[in-house]
């Protein structure tokens, strides 16, 4: 028999009686609100004539959290069978010592996320038992990721139950469970008591997943019984940053470098098993990336590594960061379609990065104690922007992509930074709160308003930062020394390191003496100056635009479904020939033009993106404008551009202001 299910059906079927006496309990507390009243006296209850409103006193606070430890371990246990309806069934048993109010915690700050982005709109069902009787539970009305319960005395430990929704439609979330895969992520299915920090409290999960799945985590497996996998007992930070990948189609790399003895693999899960085959070349080139990050950092913080890699159109993508492992969501076709997938091959290096730059040293103002105590997010550039930096570097030293891939890639980031005209008012540093203030949320003008920055304004300072190093050394030191001195600290240990502005300066010195300061402050805290763009002239290259397109920008548009007209007309268009993105200032942003217009006819004749394409190239000769007709907000227009600049695609070639240092920052170690 299978006791969580068991528990289950007697949670759901309580469920019922709980609503009916609640109706009850809401009808006797409405009969005794109308005694009270009339008893109370109208003086009491309404403030005299003349008066102001007062605010009403506080909620009691939620404990702060303690560095001691948790009296006790917490279980976890997770149904995720239920694929038709997208349900992940949870039962937790949370010990407790003493009687009285305790106050439980939904992780609502989630590292990688860097905002408050704990998804406890999908938690429903819950109902929490104690010796068999189920115990009256209170949200927070401030802190609504917080539960208040009162413990009656005996009691040894909490039973809670509770469903994790998780998306059926793209429209609700990301899709985290599909009839071929799913993604756990702990934080999703778990409480935890306030009041400790969650290194503090000690966890042990188990997982039961659909039959002959298999699957993939940095967790330890310390049995498996009845189709339900346990896992040796870990933190609950740890626990959070462990997730679970599993699936019906799965292969298993091995990217170990010889000689090393903390395991690495690449966890392959695909929506058929088409997609699993993989080239003797492209096993190399990610074996190579380990290496590379070895002779870069000197250093790793794991005692062991997963690439947990999922290839899926039904499945949500993603890229997140954990200390021995990464969430590595991507196309079907990543493998099979290689040619088809260069804008993609960066995903991994730049997770992997993360493991030494994020979660073994991270800003200090970002590490909290617990998932519920906000973080700050002010060293993002630091944290996104050289991670973004040596995710670049090490696809091109791995072989993940040629020179030339990895030229094209920085042209497209740098021709991006180019139009992105709000740094005339806005600084990279103040982007680190956009997850905080925009949740991520598509934004209309995205080149104006600027949306989180700090990734790739943050990479280009960086090789601004690089290539000034070189120039000052005379090509005998280099970011990769900074990153040595930075993160090849304490090889083998997971203990975090926090850092700071004045830590980041200080080794930067360290490697050779600048004004550093300086450097960082004009690049990052000042707006107004425009895209960092002398990291590549000094590396041996500018900036150029030719109507031809690069492979890179190629795979761009053919991943995500787009077709770039950004620098020539100033707009992007998908494959249902709508905007999705309009440069502010561009020529289409001075003819009306918004995210959400619909093209239907360019010149008199049905709109197609390569009929534009012949007009932009035929104009570069002629003075006729283009004739759109438009539907927008649902009315129709005709709109004319007057622009003869002909299509214009970013490239980077031989030139600038110093030798071709570029290339050997892009060179394999």
């Amino acid at each position: 028999m299978d006791l969580s299910l068991t528990c289950y059906d007697k949670a759901e079927a309580l469920c019922s009686v709980i609503d009916k006496g609640a109706i009850m309990l809401r009808q006797s507390l409405l009969a005794s609100t109308v005694v009270l009243c009339a008893t109370a006296g109208l003086a009491a209850a309404s403030p005299s004539p003349g008066t102001s409103p007062q605010p009403a006193p506080p909620v009691a606070p939620i404990p702060a959290p303690r560095d001691i430890a948790y009296p006790g371990t917490l279980a976890i246990n997770v149904d995720a069978t239920d694929l038709a309806r997208h349900i992940f069934r949870v039962h937790e048993t949370i010990p407790v010592a003493d009687a009285g109010p305790m106050t439980l915690l939904y992780p609502q700050w989630i590292p990688g996320n860097h905002n408050a982005s704990g998804p406890i709109d999908k938690i429903a069902g819950l109902v929490i038992h104690a010796d068999g009787k189920i115990l009256r539970w209170t949200r927070d009305p401030v802190h609504v990721f917080a539960f208040h319960v009162d413990v009656p005395k005996g009691i040894k430990a909490l039973d809670i139950f509770f469903q994790f929704l998780s998306p059926v439609t793209k429209d609700e979330g990301r899709i985290v469970m599909t009839p071929a895969m799913l993604n756990l992520e702990w934080w999703d299915a778990a409480l935890y008591p306030a009041g400790y920090f969650s290194r503090d409290i000690e966890t042990q999960a188990s997982v039961k997943l659909p039959a002959g799945w298999h699957y993939a985590t940095a967790l330890t497996t310390a049995s498996t019984q009845d189709g339900v996998v346990h896992f040796a007992p870990v933190t609950f930070n740890t626990l959070v940053d462990s997730p679970l990948d599993a699936g019906r189609y799965f292969l298993r790399e091995n990217l170990t470098p010889a000689g090393h003895k903390a395991p690495v693999h690449l966890d392959i899960f695909a929506d058929n098993p088409d997609l699993l085959q993989i080239t003797p070349a492209q096993l190399r080139a990610h074996r190579n990336v380990v290496i590379q990050a070895y002779k870069l950092f000197g250093s790793h913080h794991y005692n062991h590594y997963d690439f947990l890699l999922s290839l899926s159109n039904q499945m949500g993508g993603q890229g997140l960061e954990h200390h021995r492992s990464s969430e590595d969501g991507t196309v079907p076709g990543y493998f099979v379609n290689w040619n088809g997938t260069i804008a993609a091959r960066d995903l991994l290096c730049h997770e992997y990065t993360h493991s030494w730059n994020g979660k073994f040293r991270r800003p200090s103002d970002l590490w909290t104690a617990n998932f519920n105590v906000p973080m700050r997010d002010s060293l993002l550039w630091m944290y996104e922007g050289q991670t973004q930096y040596w995710g670049f570097v090490l696809a091109a030293r791995a072989g993940l992509w040629t020179r030339q891939e990895a030229l094209d890639a920085f042209a497209v980031t740098a021709a991006i930074y180019e139009h992105h005209v709000g740094h005339a008012w806005r600084s990279v540093e103040d982007t680190t709160n956009d997850p905080i203030i925009a949740h991520r949320a598509p934004i209309p003008w995205q080149n104006y308003q600027l949306s989180e920055d700090y990734y790739s304004m943050g990479q280009l300072t960086w090789l601004d930062a690089d290539t000034r190093i070189r120039k000052l050394t005379h090509g005998h030191k280099s970011l990769d020394d900074f990153a040595r001195l930075f993160f090849g600290m304490d090889n083998g240990s997971d203990i975090t390191r926090t850092y700071t502005f004045a830590d980041i300066v200080h080794t930067l010195n360290e490697v050779v003496p600048y004004d550093w300061a300086g450097f960082l402050t004009q690049h990052i805290y000042e707006p107004g100056k425009g895209a960092p763009l002398g990291g590549i002239s000094r590396g041996g290259y500018k900036l150029v635009y030719t109507p031809v397109e690069s492979p890179f920008e190629k795979s761009r548009e053919h991943m995500y479904k787009f077709t770039d007209f950004s620098f020539s007309l100033g707009f992007t268009v998908d494959r249902k020939n709508q905007l999705t993105g309009v440069l502010w200032g561009s020529p289409a942003f001075v003819a009306g033009l918004t995210i959400g217009t619909k093209l239907l006819a360019l010149n008199g004749t049905a709109y197609s993106n390569t009929d534009l394409k012949r007009a932009l190239d035929y104009d570069m000769s002629h003075s006729e404008p283009l004739s759109f007709i438009v539907e927008q907000n649902k009315a129709l227009r005709t709109v004319t551009i007057t622009y003869h600049g002909g299509q214009r695609f970013p490239h980077l070639v031989p030139g600038g202001s110093g030798p071709r240092s570029l290339d050997t920052i892009l060179s394999a170690r």
